[in-house]
């Protein structure tokens, strides 16, 4: 049965075998990013406290207020609450990878064109922290109805009372990184990815119930708004149509590189070819030219015949 092509996605066929030692670096430098980048983007607290105002006036004016029902929901009842916290603070950082070193392992010509789309993705939203600081609904005043589900379950976790950061790390994380959320937009990657190359209905199943449960998290546990969850997805799609540049960018690097380094190689191989010079020849195994012996006379043109291979000996006489 023929395989349908997601535009964008499975276009170019890597042109060179892929490592996991180049890989491994390559995914630890993104996560880096990403981490420094939340840390470098905090923002002034007011100014986030106001843009997490004004997303809770968008929905209101737009009728969308699922983030309150959630929340009640997941304060009030522990066994909703609890997993869900640890949802929230282990599956982002488990489910992703893993699906990356599936992908390498077993489809590895369409890995790369997935492993774009997520960095690519992922370095979109870092503008959006940058950009756009905003305050969690958690970290909003109490008058706005939110209750921070991670500081009441916190000792059901290894996560204290700010964020999901473990016990005595929460000062470096960036709490007002919520806009756009990459909680959604990671988990909506992990569902591409399993309803494509699933080959079981489970896997399909997963990919369709893994993002969506990952929004209702992350909405119940007052960690993001829907229109962080919707800005999530919406980087998602902007990567993904971006995917295709930034992989003909890296070819062409890729290609420039190679064109630089072709000289030099050429060099190299030039260097085991004999030389010539007056009766010296050097053969390509040799460091100090050998008088070569001519059976010609005085004038004649020198030359090195098969019987001259010898160490100086003149060639039998006919």
């Amino acid at each position: 049965m023929p395989q349908t092509v997601t535009p964008g996605i499975e276009r170019a066929v890597p042109k060179t075998r892929l490592r996991w030692w180049t890989e491994l670096p390559l995914i630890v430098l993104v996560y880096a990013s990403y981490s420094a980048g939340r840390l470098l983007a905090r923002g002034d607290v007011s100014t986030a406290v106001d843009h997490g105002l004004a997303i809770l006036r968008i929905e209101k004016a737009l009728h969308l207020n699922a983030e309150h029902p959630l929340n009640r929901l997941f304060t009030r009842e522990a066994w909703l609450g609890v997993p869900a916290d640890f949802w929230y603070a282990s599956l982002h950082y488990l489910v992703t990878p893993a699906l990356l070193i599936w992908l390498f392992r077993s489809r590895a010509v369409r890995y790369r064109a997935a492993r774009t789309w997520l960095l690519t993705s992922t370095f979109i939203g870092l503008i959006g922290f940058t950009l756009l600081p905003t305050c969690p609904p958690r970290l909003l005043s109490q008058g706005h109805g939110f209750v921070d589900t991670m500081a009441q379950y916190s000792s059901y976790g290894w996560w204290g009372g700010e964020a999901s950061a473990p016990r005595g790390l929460g000062g470096m994380t960036n709490q007002y990184a919520a806009m756009p959320s990459l909680h959604v937009g990671w988990a909506l990657w992990c569902g591409v990815m399993l309803w494509r190359y699933g080959r079981t209905p489970a896997a399909k199943v997963a990919g369709i119930a893994y993002p969506l449960l990952t929004t209702i998290v992350v909405m119940g546990t007052a960690n993001h708004y829907f229109l962080d969850a919707a800005a999530g997805a919406a980087v998602m799609g902007a990567g993904l149509l971006l995917t295709p540049a930034m992989m003909r960018l890296a070819d062409l690097a890729k290609e420039r590189l190679s064109a630089r380094s072709a000289p030099v190689a050429a060099a190299s191989q030039g260097a085991g070819s004999s030389i010539v010079s007056g009766e010296c020849q050097t053969s390509p195994g040799e460091r100090i030219p050998r008088q070569r012996v001519s059976r010609h006379g005085p004038g004649a043109e020198p030359g090195a015949t098969p019987a001259d291979a010898g160490d100086g000996a003149p060639a039998a006489a006919r």
